[in-house]
C-alpha cells in the first residue's frame, strides 16, 4: 500500500523520497568521487543537509510526441510517484514528462509504443475501477492505482501493468534528477531536492574532507568550457 508524505499525501512504497534518496545520492556521490583532484587522505565526516527549496509552479509548454490527452496522464503519474511536499519540489516541478516527451523522439524512440499503449491502459484501468480518467482522480485514487500496476494487479496491461509502472518509474527519476541539458530536472529543483552540489571538474581539499559545504554549481555539464552542446555526438538538441 501507499505510505503517507510528509504533507499526508500518498505515495507508492517503492518509490518514497526516501528510498529515492538513498539510490539517487548515491550516484551523485559517485559521480562527484570520479572528478580529480589533488587532496590529503582523511576522514570523511558527515556532509550538510541543504535546506529544502519551495515548490515553484509547474510549467506549461508545447509537447513533441505525446498528445495533449497522454501528456496530461503522465503529469498526474510523474507528480504521485516524486510528489511535491515538506522537503520541496517534486517531479512536475521538475518538468519529468517533458524530459520523458522529448527523450520520446530520441533516445528513448523505441518505448514510444508502449507509452501509448500504456497510458491508455492507466486511463481505461482508473475509469473501470475508480470512474473517471487518471488525471482527474484525487490523489489517494491515483496512488490505489499506482500501486495495483506495482503489484501487478492492474489489468489491461501488456505485457503487465508492473512492466509499465516500471519503465515509467525509472523514466521519471531520470528526468527529475538528469543534467537540465537533457529536459528535464528544472531550475536544478532535482540537485538541491538531494543536496547534489552539481558538476565539479576541480574538488578543493576541503571538499573532498566534506567539512564544508560545497557551493552548488547550478549550470548544465554542457554549459562548461570543457565540453560543448554543439557536438553532434551527444544526439540531443541544447
Amino acid at each position: 500500500m501507499p505510505n503517507k508524505t510528509d504533507d499526508g499525501r500518498r505515495a507508492p512504497r517503492t518509490v518514497s523520497r526516501r528510498s529515492l534518496f538513498k539510490h539517487v545520492a548515491g550516484a551523485a556521490a559517485a559521480i562527484s568521487a570520479t572528478t580529480p583532484a589533488a587532496a590529503e587522505p582523511a576522514t570523511p565526516a558527515a556532509a550538510p543537509t541543504l535546506e529544502a527549496p519551495k515548490p515553484q509552479a509547474t510549467r506549461l509548454e508545447a509537447l513533441e510526441t505525446l498528445t495533449a490527452a497522454e501528456a496530461d496522464t503522465l503529469e498526474a503519474i510523474v507528480a504521485r510517484l516524486i510528489p511535491s511536499d515538506a522537503n520541496g519540489p517534486g517531479a512536475a516541478e521538475a518538468r519529468a514528462a517533458h524530459y520523458i516527451d522529448r527523450a520520446l523522439t530520441g533516445p528513448l524512440r523505441g518505448s514510444r509504443g508502449a507509452y501509448a499503449a500504456g497510458l491508455a491502459a492507466i486511463d481505461a484501468y482508473a475509469q473501470s475501477t475508480k470512474g473517471a480518467a487518471f488525471a482527474k482522480l484525487i490523489e489517494p485514487d491515483q496512488d490505489a492505482v499506482l500501486a495495483d500496476m506495482e503489484k501487478n494487479v492492474a489489468t489491461g496491461f501488456a505485457p503487465d501493468a508492473a512492466t509499465f509502472f516500471n519503465l515509467v518509474r525509472t523514466h521519471t527519476i531520470q528526468g527529475t534528477f538528469c543534467d537540465p541539458y537533457y529536459g528535464g530536472n528544472a531550475d536544478f529543483v532535482g540537485w538541491d531536492l538531494i543536496g547534489y552540489p552539481g558538476l565539479r571538474l576541480v574538488v578543493t581539499a576541503d571538499e573532498q574532507r566534506m567539512n564544508v559545504r560545497a557551493k552548488p554549481v547550478r549550470q548544465s555539464a554542457y554549459a562548461d568550457a570543457t565540453f560543448s552542446m554543439k557536438r553532434g555526438s551527444h544526439g540531443h538538441r541544447p
